[in-house]
């Protein structure tokens, strides 16, 4: 017969190349920014290793594969090796992971363990048990081959023999080689026979092979003669025997007599040049591989959720009861249900957890979904439902309509959920659950503002007290202190010495005028705006004395507390777009004056580091879940009143990338459309650079009639104007007319019909209270409709402009004011802070959000007032000034008896009884 038709690794594994090539960059094509990644890990330094890695190393950039090399030193233990492998197991940028065998270590290492603690879904190379298990039980597409066996395997197909029926033999046991070859055949329907060092009739069984793969690692073991004619021979040897032509004195052979044995198969790989480039080739196609798994599990839009099923009961239970009747799924499932990686996942305990923000690093080329903000008419005292309808429209539009869908939400305050009213996202079918977890504590965030922002009040009654009583020069020695007789700078203090102009690093170079400048921030107690905090309603701290023990040295000074969420640092999480931002806005806090009437900082007094410090976990935004089932991030929860009253930028931006492009994220703003909704466009929308597409608008036929007290004409005033403060940025209007049982079918119907009259795009009425997500779809059907119409977005000012005109355009086109009118006071700040720079700051007014003038007993929609500007303050680290309009009480007070008389721990089961 004639000769054996050599298999050329060399020509098939650069066909392999070109396709993986190829493959990858429609990869990257289809998803920007990705790119498929494989991390080899080295320990010690061998030769071969290093020859095999570049092999690897190069391939990689030819096919387009980020590679990356670790490398350990030999002195590496095994504790420092798993601890490498882990980091590299939850890096989302690794697709592919092989460990370098053998380990080059002087310590001892376990390398069965070391290749097991690679996780499976990365494990390229397939030395992990539970990949070879999976081979073993036949699960092909769910597992990854060893890389030489899958080479064997490409070279058989080139041959266009068909494996389905043949007998194979496979000469070699090892766990890299023989075993798992002898799997791979077997589950591609060979008949397949094992042999090895203890097999007596070897030629007897080699000379009855279809398909023979030697891999002995003995030197032209098997002969010519014992092979069958018209075998395929596959030989995976690579041995090194004496060649005195050579001028190394030896060459490479395999363990098959390769001059024999051609003349009787009919396929043949040589050596060098067979199996050993297509073990390369094979890593690579694998690596590209878990690349397409990585994208098809985790791909924004495209999320395979589970809903929750709801058993609807009437009359509507308490919020407490419902939430206690639905177990929600573990958090850790919510999170991979839309495609959040376990990495980027922190819990804390089953049903909340924190989400890393390199999450919106890996998403950051994916297209955002569509911004829907839900906000309302002017509410009565009790609210008129704009959190339950947020819920009720992300269950709709999730659990019913199948859509991505994320809700974002405020943290509520733990103030009022002792006091009179108790701040739960959504209620009835509508809300986050659990509601316990939600209201109480949540992760921490609201505690951790309140440690920085008392650290904050700390440090600059204390710097006034040490400014009073010690020299420049003790100052200056306690201040930059002699540690093992080396005096620097922190980094802090460099940035101060900066902003004062001095441009030296030496402490010992200062002169004396530079050390008073530095050492002396000479505030201005009676320009103190910074105020310490408590999440607690407490109304005796409203006015307190502070520094009246005798330690104090005379320094007392009237002061007070607010409630936590009112603190600036809760404004500053939530316009935050990241750490570093979040640290630069800490650090532009303005916390006084000095005498010379120049700001006074937080990074003045030194302290930015330490509140990036207690702030550090706080920035990650709170997953939870709702009643059915569908995401849910609760971040921040400043005041909608002397702030800007909505969740997290960093929330919605995260959100809005794992939705997708056809996905929806609803959030919600504070209080009606003039103060919450307004604030989201002008400020929130300002500092995101996120533009909405919709504004759902609720309404309810209670507030209407508290609004009109007379001909129905007037008690649609305030929706109307509410209608027409949505248009003015540009930005459709849905009314959601969150129904009452008390309410009639006409009185529904007729809200409908005027506020379609009055300009929405749509109106239509809900019952997601009593219905949950059911109860909420065709609001959810028009919020997509309308989300299909162009956003017209536009700002209201422009921040270039001078503050009062700013104030008076958010009086006059939003409130209805025909003027305003600035207080002394009022006209002193603005002096101040133009002077100070602070002008071009967008406004974030203060004011009832009972009434859309300044007088929460006028109703409807009053025009031709004079709005009364008290006061102007400025949260310059969060970014905006804010004019007082009336009085505003930023530390709430218990009532005669307060919401806790009723909630009590039941120490048997850990319910908490009496929430809501």
């Amino acid at each position: 017969m004639a000769p054996a038709e050599v298999l050329s690794g060399k020509v098939v594994s650069a066909q392999v190349r070109e396709r993986l090539k190829q493959q990858v960059a429609e990869m990257k094509e289809k998803f920007p920014g990705f790119t498929p990644g494989l991390a080899i890990l080295q320990v010690g330094n061998r030769d071969d290793s290093n020859l095999y890695i570049n092999m690897k190393l190069k391939a990689a950039a030819e096919i387009g594969i980020s590679a990356n090399h670790i490398k350990l030193p030999n002195t590496a233990t095994e504790a420092e090796v798993l601890k490498c492998i882990a980091s590299l197991n939850g890096d989302p940028a690794v697709h592919g992971f092989i460990v370098q065998l053998p380990l080059d270590s002087d310590k001892p290492i376990n390398t069965e363990k070391i290749t097991n603690a690679v996780a499976p879904e990365k494990d390229v190379d397939g030395l992990s048990s539970i990949n070879a298990g999976k081979l073993s039980r036949g699960d092909l597409g769910d597992c990854f081959i060893p890389c030489t066996p899958k080479g064997c395997m490409e070279l058989i197909r080139q041959t266009g023999i068909q494996v389905t029926g043949k007998r194979a033999v496979v000469v070699g046991r090892s766990k890299i080689v023989g075993a798992p070859m002898h799997d791979l055949l077997l589950w591609n329907h060979a008949t397949v026979t094992t042999c090895h060092s203890k097999t007596s009739t070897l030629a007897e069984e080699v000379a009855k092979a279809d398909i023979l793969v030697v891999a002995a690692g003995k030197a032209e073991m098997v002969k010519g003669e014992w092979i069958k004619p018209g075998a395929i021979v596959i030989d995976c040897g690579i041995n090194h025997v004496p060649d005195s032509t050579k001028a190394s004195g030896k060459r490479v052979v395999g363990d098959v007599a390769y001059a024999t044995a051609k003349e009787k198969a009919s396929y043949i790989t040589p050596v060098p040049g067979g199996v050993g480039p297509m073990t390369v080739a094979m890593l690579m196609q694998s690596t590209v591989e878990s690349a397409q798994r990585f994208l098809e599990k985790f791909q924004p839009g495209k999320w395979n959720i589970q809903y929750n099923q709801l058993t609807l009961k009437m009359p509507v239970p308490s919020d407490i009861e419902i939430s206690r009747s639905c177990i929600p799924k573990p958090i850790d499932q919510v999170a991979r249900e839309i495609g959040l990686l376990p990495d980027e996942l922190e819990l804390y305990g089953q049903t909340k957890a924190k989400v890393h923000l390199s999450a919106l690093k890996r998403l950051k080329n994916q297209p955002d979904g569509k911004y829907v903000v839900v906000t309302g008419i002017t509410p009565t005292p009790l609210g008129e439902g704009k959190s339950t309808t947020t819920i009720g429209l992300v269950q709709a539009l999730g659990a019913h309509l199948h859509q991505n869908v994320f809700a974002c939400v405020r943290q509520p305050s733990q103030g009022p959920t002792f006091g009179i009213k108790g701040g739960a996202a959504g209620g009835g079918y509508s809300q986050v659950v659990p509601m316990e977890e939600f209201n109480l504590h949540l992760t921490g965030d609201i505690h951790a503002i309140t440690a920085a922002n008392n650290l904050v009040a700390a440090a600059l009654d204390t710097r006034i007290f040490h400014e009073q009583t010690q020299n420049d020069q003790a100052l200056y020695n306690r201040l930059v202190p002699s540690v093992n007789g080396v005096r620097k700078f922190s980094e802090i203090q460099i940035r101060r010495l900066q902003k004062l102009g001095i441009n030296k690093t030496d402490p010992a170079a200062l002169t004396k005028e530079e050390v008073n400048l530095f050492v002396r921030l000479d505030i201005d107690p009676a320009t103190i705006t910074w105020q310490r905090v408590l999440d607690t309603n407490d109304r005796f701290l409203r006015k307190i004395t502070i520094g009246q023990s005798p330690t104090e040295g005379g320094f007392s000074r009237v002061a007070q507390f607010d409630i936590t969420v009112s603190s600036e640092i809760m404004a500053v999480l939530a316009l935050s777009d990241g750490l570093d931002d979040m640290k630069k806005r800490l650090g532009r806090m303005v916390v006084a004056s000095n005498k010379r009437g120049e700001p006074v900082t937080t990074d003045d007094l030194g302290v930015t580091g330490a509140l990036a410090v207690l702030m550090k976990d706080a920035v990650k935004p709170n997953l939870m879940q709702t009643l059915e089932g569908t995401p849910v991030f609760v971040h921040a929860g400043p005041f909608a009143n002397i702030a800007h009253g909505n969740s997290s930028v960093l929330a919605d931006k995260v959100a809005l990338k794992l939705v997708g492009k056809e996905g929806f994220v609803v959030t919600e703003a504070g209080f009606g459309a003039d103060i919450g909704m307004e604030k989201f466009f002008n400020i929130k929308c300002r500092y995101s650079d996120l533009r909405p597409n919709v504004v759902v608008l609720v309404a309810t036929v209670r507030a209407l009639k508290m609004h009109g007290g007379g001909p129905t004409g007037l008690l649609f005033h305030n929706l109307s104007k509410q209608i027409q403060n949505a248009r003015l940025f540009g930005v459709p209007v849905v009314v959601a007319v969150n129904a009452f049982k008390t309410d009639t079918k006409a009185e529904l119907a007729l809200v409908v019909q005027l506020a379609k009259e009055a300009g929405a795009f749509d109106a239509v009425e809900c019952t997601h209270w009593a219905e949950g997500g059911k109860g909420a779809v065709a609001l959810a059907r028009a919020v997509q409709r309308a989300s299909q119409t162009p956003s017209n977005f536009r700002f209201l000012y422009n921040v270039e402009l001078p503050v009062i005109d700013k104030i008076r355009i958010i009086a006059q086109q939003i409130y209805g004011a025909s003027d305003i009118e600035l207080l002394p006071e009022a006209q002193e700040k603005v002096a101040v802070y133009t002077k100070q720079g602070f002008g071009n700051l967008p406004i974030c007014m203060a004011k009832t959000h009972l009434s859309l003038s300044h007088d929460p007993e006028q109703k409807g929609a009053p025009t031709g007032f004079i709005l009364p500007i008290r006061d102007i303050r400025a949260s310059v680290g969060a970014g905006f000034l804010y004019p007082l309009v009336g009085k505003m009480s930023t530390m709430p007070g218990l009532p005669t008896r307060p919401s806790f008389y009723d909630i009590d721990l039941d120490t048997t089961s850990g319910e908490v009884n009496g929430l809501f």
